[in-house]
Order: C-alpha cells, then structure tokens, then sequence
C-alpha cells in the first residue's frame, strides 16, 4: 500500500510542483504543459527523483541477481525496438501482486508476484514488452497534459492516505480522491493500452519471443478477474484489460508466424530464487523438497532447494543439495555465485573467493559476481585486490551505487580515508542525499591521507555536490512555502 501510495504521491508532487521549479530545471509551467513541453531529458530527470525515493522504499528488492536478469531480459526488448531511442533501467519491487508499472524516463518496475505467476519467459516478456511500449510512446508525457487539471486534487487525497495510520481509511481516501477523475481517465487509459499492446507485440516478435505470451497471459489476467470480482489483480486496475483489446492482440497474433520459445535457465532460477524468498525458511526447504521429489531433474527447483537450504542455515544439507545440481544442470551465475555464499557462510573464505572469481571469468557480463567478489575478497582481508577490481568495474558504471559501497569498505579496511570517504560521498550522491554527500567529502579534504591530485578531485566534486545541495535546500524552501 504505502509503495503505491509513494509511487503517485512523488508524479503527482511534480505535477503541481511545476510552476514554482521544485526541481529548479527550468521545467515548462504547469498550463503549459504537453507532450511536446515536456522533453525526453525532462521526464528522465523526474525518473530519476522518484527512482532516488523507491530506492528507499524497503518494497525495492536489493537482489543483484534478480536485477541483473530483469534487466538482461529488458534491454534485450529494448534492443528489438527500432523507436526506444533512450536508456531504460528495469527494477522489481518485492509484492505479492500481479502488476508492473512505467516510470517517467524509461524506468520500469515489475512486481515479484507477476514475475512468479508468469509461466513462460514470453509471458515476463509481453509485459516488459508492454510497458516499454507506454515509455516509447511517450505516453507519461501525454498523461503530465492530459491530467494537469487533475492533479491537485489527486495530490490532496494522496496526503491525506499517506498521513492515515489505519490501512482501510487510506484505501478509503484514496478511492474518494481518485473517483472523480476515474471516468476522464478510463477511455484515455484504454486508449493507451491499446497502442502500448501493440507495439509490445511487435517488440515481442522482433526480439525471437512467441508472441502468443503475451496474449495468454492477459487471457489468464481476464478469467482471474472474474474470480476476484472487485478485487481484480493490480495489473488489470492499472492497465484496463476489456475484450476488445484480448480480441485485438488475438486477430494480431494469428498473422504472426508461430514460434515455440523454450525458457531460459535463468527465467526458471528467478522464480525459485523469488519464490524462496517470499516463505519462511522452513517452509520455502518443505515446498522446494516435496517438488524436488517430484521432479529431480528440475534444476531449477533444486536451486530453489538449495538456496532455502542455505536461508534456514543447513549449510551441510545445501552443499549436497549444490553438488548433485552442480552434476546435472549446465554453468549458470546463479548456481556459481550460490555456492559461493554458501562457503561464505561456512566461514570456507578462501574457497568462496575461488569460486566467485572462477564465476568472473565464466560470466564476464555478471555484475552480481564482481560484486559477490569483491564482498568476499573483504571479508577474507584481501582488500587491497577488492579495490584494483572494484576500479576496474567503475570504469563506465560511475553510476553505480554498489560498487562505490564495496569500494567505501575495502578502502576503510585499507585504512585510506580520504578515498573512503569520497566513496562514499558517491553513495550518498546516488541516493539523492547531497547534504550527506557534502559531509563526506568535507571529512575526506581533512583526512590528510590524499596526495595532490586526489584532493583537486574531492575539491572539484565538493563545489558539484554543494551547488546540488543548496539547489535541494531551495526547493524544500519552496515546497514549503518559505
């Protein structure tokens, strides 16, 4: 409840926010807003300000594993799709129902309930497929136009829920704000739904998936709303799925060649991995051990065995488990870098190390290795190398948050606090606490420990981040009407 919640309170916070530059961007007015005002670069920025925010959101699953894949899976629909024209990010959100969602931007997030419920790869697929279709589209730029009139009393409901302590009566203010605006919306939203399915299709087709996924999946979303009633899964109260739209994909398929699509390995590991991690422990090594049973030649279920084996603590039992998967399934990053965790957590530090680098050179485009690396190579008081291979990975990923963590602690076990710190200011940055920011890389200047050219760097970045910081301190003033 309170990540939807957080999700339009921060779009509609924009909305109304326009007219007095809450994010001091020279951004059009809000009555003059349309698709053509409202520029690529801007909603990327407007992505980004939410992404810093769900980033926090306990909802947001911290899984390198799981984010690699969907983002794999993502980028290689974007690839097929001659009009993306932009960068994309894919992220998934840990709740149990059925939905995914477009951020402005090109962010897209898929819950973890719809990613189990999928029963093929095609299926994950049309919905990514779908959701990069309202991005190129450009449809939050239409809807920033459309619904400008809206917002203001969308925003006031929205506050309203989020200050209510009791669930049902921020579900009830909720409905209340929205009820007004919800029949302007629907016919627009189909509208988009329909052109969104499209292009989706075709964005399926041109990436070697079976399009049918697509339109079986939405199938299976339609006869499960007639079962919930008035409580129809989130995908279908987000994104309106009628007749006319399952009859549409359908004519479209059938002058689409057929095409049988097997699933990857790696679609089949995340659900194990997902749905471990939505059980208890003990539950998750029940349920996994009964299908296991059933199908002992189901890598994937053996993973899932394994990795509720190692959750619950029987390092022993997820051992075994890894050996016979090890002897019956192909090299995968997610069996690698599970047996990795599994000699860390039997304190075997100097195997685990051999094993995710092993991983490394095996699967050079898995980030989740270098960090799973890096992390052991710590841990194992090995820092000096965590550092030369944490540098190595920043080279073209200054963006990302992890690595300047990993790089954080090994310089502090390095003992090197002018570097630590700045690492860490770029935490702090990524995160969108500049003031934060702004501390560290004062305490880096007095470490002491930096030569000349490192501190002209955090000199340089420190005048950056405090323009960003007092930037921030203005729009609060704003907001706040001061």
């Amino acid at each position: 409840m309170m990540y939807r919640i957080m999700h339009l309170f921060f779009f509609f916070v924009f909305l109304c926010g326009l007219a007095s530059n809450a994010f001091a961007s020279g951004l059009p007015d809000l009555g003059d807003v349309g698709v053509d005002d409202f520029s690529p670069a801007q909603e990327r920025q407007l992505g980004e300000e939410i992404m810093r925010e769900v980033r926090k959101d306990p909802a947001w699953l911290d899984d390198p594993l799981v984010e690699e894949y969907i983002n794999r899976l993502g980028q290689r629909l974007v690839a097929a799709n001659a009009d993306s024209g932009r960068a994309f990010e894919f992220f998934v959100v840990k709740d149990s129902m059925l939905n995914a969602f477009a951020l402005p931007g090109g962010y897209i997030g898929v819950h973890t309930g719809l990613i189990i419920a999928a029963q093929s790869e095609s299926e994950l697929a049309g919905v990514l497929g779908h959701e990069i279709g309202h991005v190129t589209l450009r449809h939050i730029a239409q809807l920033v136009g459309k619904q400008k009139q809206m917002a203001v009393v969308m925003l006031a409901s929205l506050l309203a829920a989020i200050a209510a302590n009791n669930s049902r009566a921020s579900e009830a203010m909720l409905a209340a704000g929205t009820a007004g605006t919800a029949q302007a919306q629907l016919s627009y939203s189909r509208n988009f739904e329909r052109e969104a399915d499209r292009i989706g299709l075709q964005t399926l087709e041109a990436a070697g998936f079976d399009v049918r996924g697509m339109a079986g999946f939405f199938e299976r979303l339609q006869r499960a709303s007639r079962l919930y009633e008035n409580n129809a899964p989130a995908y279908l109260r987000t994104h309106p799925l009628t007749t006319e739209r399952i009859s549409d994909m359908e004519n479209r398929v059938m002058n689409m060649p057929y095409r049988q699509v097997p699933d990857s390995p790696d679609f089949n590991y995340v659900r194990a991995r997902l749905r471990v991690q939505s059980q208890s422990a003990a539950e998750a090594v029940r349920t996994f051990a009964g299908l296991v049973k059933g199908s002992p030649d189901d890598a994937a279920l053996r993973y899932g065995l394994a990795y509720a084996q190692l959750r619950l603590g029987h390092m022993g039992d997820a051992a075994r488990t890894l050996d016979e998967l090890h002897r019956r399934a192909k090299p995968s990053p997610f069996i690698a870098i599970l047996s990795g965790e599994v000699a860390m957590a039997r304190r075997d530090t100097d195997t685990a190390i051999n094993t995710f680098s092993a991983a490394c050179k095996a699967f050079p485009e898995s980030m989740s290795a270098v960090y799973a690396l890096a992390d052991a190579q710590i841990s194992g008081g090995r820092a000096q190398d965590a550092e030369r291979g944490i540098r190595r990975a920043l080279t073209g990923r200054s963006s990302d948050m992890r690595l300047w963590g990993l790089l954080a602690r090994a310089d502090a076990a390095l003992g090197k606090r002018t570097s630590q710190h700045r690492a860490q200011a770029e935490v702090y940055v990524l995160q969108g606490g500049y003031r934060a920011a702004v501390e560290q890389l004062e305490l880096a200047r007095r470490a002491g420990d930096g030569d000349f050219y490192e501190l002209s760097a955090v000199d340089a970045r420190l005048r950056e981040v405090r323009d960003r910081a007092d930037e921030e301190r203005r729009s609060e003033q704003r907001r706040n009407g001061r």
